[in-house]
């Protein structure tokens, strides 16, 4: 089997650290480089340098969020695929093993298993999805497929390997290769997106690149998930003010900037009528119920020149 560099942002996140890393260690495939990037500590670089000496740790000593935590630990690695592991997701021992085979096709760039939920409260695994990879609407709403679901095979043909438009940053393995033709600057992930909507951005740039991104849903693993989506979506609107205001300020934020600079990025027509709707909704929407989230707009016109850049050194495609 290739070498696979696996990567863990670590954000507090010392209470995960033995289900998560035990489980890395479990993986049938064994060639495996783990890097560890400590984004803000709360002891679990002592566990780390006692528990599981082979780990390398990589201290920025600031937190550079999802993105550039991400990219500095793709940076240290030597593997020809990159796993990513969030720092609450526990990988079923095949989990590596299964994703590795998606790639023996040359045009994938990207893969991720079945994600399902893991209660960490009651320590146990769940039949509820989390996510089946990442699906995107002309509006420029992306969503993981399947999320709040159970799981009933539904997101399955017979085993078989799928294409999707994205994969969630949580799971994902890419290959290096792949990564390296679509980076602006040096940076795979976008790091003025810091969190959220850096893994669909990404997935997007391979798509323009003429990659594929799949789906192995014979890869199982299990996430904790902090932030998701409403169950629902934008049809059960109680349900959406209810989960927004669940969410923190800086997370509402970053939702709002990131994925209107992804759209400029990547979508062919950034006018897009579907799109335009939508933002009139959210901003409808934020003026009535997130006004906090306006805070972020000054941000947002700073970095519109930046997004307009990168989109000028990329191609385009649509999704379908």
């Amino acid at each position: 089997m290739p070498k696979v560099s696996v990567i863990v942002v670590l954000y507090n996140s010392k209470k995960y650290i033995k289900p998560v890393f035990d489980a890395i260690f479990a993986q049938t495939c064994k060639d495996l480089e783990v890097i560890a990037v400590i984004n803000a500590d709360d002891g679990a670089k002592e566990v780390l340098q006692r528990e599981y000496p082979q780990v390398k740790i990589l201290d920025p000593e600031k937190n550079t969020g999802f993105a550039g935590g991400n990219n500095l630990g793709i940076k240290h690695s030597s593997g020809e695929f990159i796993q990513l592991v969030n720092p609450d997701l526990i990988l079923e021992p095949n989990y590596i093993e299964e994703l590795l085979k998606a790639f023996r096709d040359e045009e994938v760039a990207a893969a991720t298993g079945k994600l399902l939920r893991y209660d960490f409260v009651n320590d146990k695994k769940t039949n509820i999805i989390d996510s089946t990879g990442i699906v995107m609407s002309a509006s420029g709403r992306a969503r993981d497929r399947g999320q709040n679901q159970i799981d009933q095979g539904q997101f399955e043909l017979q085993g078989r390997t799928l294409n999707v438009f994205g994969v969630s940053g949580a799971g994902s393995m890419y290959r290096r290769s792949a990564l390296e033709k679509v980076a602006y600057q040096g940076q795979i992930f976008d790091e003025d997106f810091v969190a959220y909507w850096e893994d669909v951005d990404l997935s997007w740039r391979l798509n323009n690149a003429g990659f594929e991104n799949v789906y192995v849903p014979q890869a199982v693993a299990y996430h904790g998930r902090t932030a998701g989506q409403a169950k629902g979506g934008y049809l059960k609107v109680f349900n959406f003010i209810k989960h927004h205001k669940q969410l923190s300020p800086i997370i509402r934020q970053f939702n709002y900037k990131n994925h209107i600079l992804m759209y400029i990025k990547n979508a062919p027509f950034i006018f897009h009528p579907a799109f335009i709707l939508r933002e009139f909704a959210m901003l409808s929407y934020i003026l009535f119920f997130e006004l906090s989230t306006l805070k972020v707009v000054p941000k947002l016109f700073r970095q519109i020149p930046r997004a307009l850049k990168k989109r000028r050194a990329s191609k385009m495609s649509f999704p379908t």
